[in-house]
């Protein structure tokens, strides 16, 4: 009984700070700290837990360190001219007759090589819900092709934390990983293709305003050059070579072109680097364009370093024991790949965010697919399949309201989030078809 109450407690805390616009931080250390307070009346000692805390965080160390580049990356790509670049380009390939599918490919692109949902949707994503507004296209059908692209690069971009994560807790290759989800994205990428085209013919864009390319043309030298530190991301990920170091070169380069190119001082990017970049002049594009940096990263970490604390109390405790046990009989009706579909729900919805959300549903899985005799690559696909997408579908949490918040919308963008439920959705139909097709073989066998 103690056990629901500090959980429902726990869940009404981060509910409390959504709602309210707090930092979840503070609902993960109290949640933290009534999980240690019932592992104490357990009979667990404070070294214990301690120990337990920091088996969990390791966990999260190199998903930390890839935090401190993506700090460092964002901001530099700011101040060199990279990002100004993308939306300037991407704006002029926008089609005003498929303008939803537009908005859903670029985003694509741009979180493919930015590697975060977040980021993707503050520049270009703020920047095509602006052009929809002005443009009498549906706000919500908009938002949902920017989110659903958004998440197309959260999921397997090798610059993608939660990626990296996933890579870590299943103790897999990064690079394996994405190409396995390249392949099974295929299919729900034409889907939501085809989707977004029926939308775009009904939503076509009616006004189109270039006031924003022009300041982006008074604010930045955006010659082929300025792609560079993008395009050196792209080029070294295709040679699989380790994507610290790439995300290193990738901000050196973007350095020397903040200097020699954007004329900045080594102080100003040093500084940017450190707190975030900014513009000296307001407008439009200044506000969307600033950010970035080490210091933007420090919540992100502390939710991840806490998670996994979560993590490792959860697991040393046994205190998730029943819920594990539940989901290990579920998967012996349903199968595995389903079980882990409502697993990840569940994490999605009680978690409120989708690192703890990853965590969790690590723990209630791996058990299962050794026991199944599948191998970690697989768990480690299902995961992104699952999880990572429908943590943003789930209206309270963070991985969703967060974006749609910053689109000055709702959760009415979910029904047009088309690729964040159709990835999990045609890997179940396959997998149900696999799943069938071998009992079919065993039963013809006896």
């Amino acid at each position: 009984m103690d056990t629901i109450i500090v959980f429902i407690l726990f869940f009404s805390s981060l509910l409390f700070s959504i709602y309210h616009d707090i930092s979840i931080i503070y609902s993960l250390l109290l949640g933290l700290l009534g999980f240690s307070l019932l592992s104490l009346r357990r009979g667990y000692t404070l070294t214990n837990l301690f120990n337990m805390m920091m088996i969990g965080s390791k966990k999260s160390l190199i998903v930390i360190k890839i935090f401190v580049l993506i700090g460092a990356i964002t901001a530099v790509w700011r101040a060199s001219g990279t990002i100004s670049f993308i939306v300037y380009y991407a704006i002029a390939f926008v089609s005003a007759k498929y303008f939803i599918l537009s908005a859903f490919l670029l985003c694509c692109l741009v979180s493919f090589l930015l590697g975060t949902s977040f980021g993707t949707v503050g520049t270009i994503g703020v920047v095509l819900m602006v052009l929809a507004k002005g443009g009498n296209v549906d706000i919500n059908m908009t938002a949902g092709a920017i989110i659903a692209g958004a998440y197309f690069g959260d999921r397997c971009s090798p610059m993608s934390s939660s990626a990296n994560l996933i890579a870590s807790l299943t103790d897999t290759k990064l690079y394996i990983n994405i190409n396995n989800m390249m392949k099974t994205s295929i299919l729900p990428f034409i889907l939501s293709i085809i989707g977004y085209t029926y939308l775009s013919n009904a939503n076509p864009l009616s006004f189109y305003d270039t006031q924003m390319t022009d300041e982006i043309l008074k604010s930045f030298d955006i010659s082929i050059i300025t792609l560079f530190p993008a395009a050196i991301i792209l080029l070294l990920a295709a040679f699989r070579i380790d994507v610290k170091l790439s995300m290193g070169i990738s901000i050196l380069s973007g350095i020397l072109i903040g200097l020699f190119v954007q004329h900045l001082s080594f102080s100003q990017m040093a500084t940017y680097i450190m707190t975030g970049y900014t513009m000296e002049h307001g407008g439009f594009f200044a506000n969307i364009i600033q950010g970035g940096g080490l210091y933007s990263m420090l919540k992100v970490a502390l939710i991840v370093l806490i998670s996994s604390s979560y993590s490792g109390i959860f697991e040393g405790t046994g205190l998730l024991q029943p819920i594990e046990q539940f989901f290990e009989r579920l998967s012996e009706k349903i199968s595995v790949y389903p079980t882990t579909i409502l697993s990840s729900i569940a994490t999605a919805a009680f978690s409120c965010n989708q690192t703890l959300a990853v965590m969790l549903t690590h723990q209630f899985a791996y058990k299962i697919y050794e026991k199944k005799q599948r191998n970690k690559y697989q768990l480690a696909l299902d995961m992104e399949n699952t999880v990572i997408l429908l943590s943003a579908v789930i209206p309270w949490n963070i991985a969703g309201a967060v974006p749609a918040a910053a689109l000055a919308t709702d959760s009415a963008f979910i029904p047009y989030a088309f690729y964040l439920f159709l990835v999990p959705l045609v890997n179940l139909s396959f997998s149900y078809k696999v799943n069938t097709s071998t009992t079919n073989s065993n039963t013809t066998s006896k």
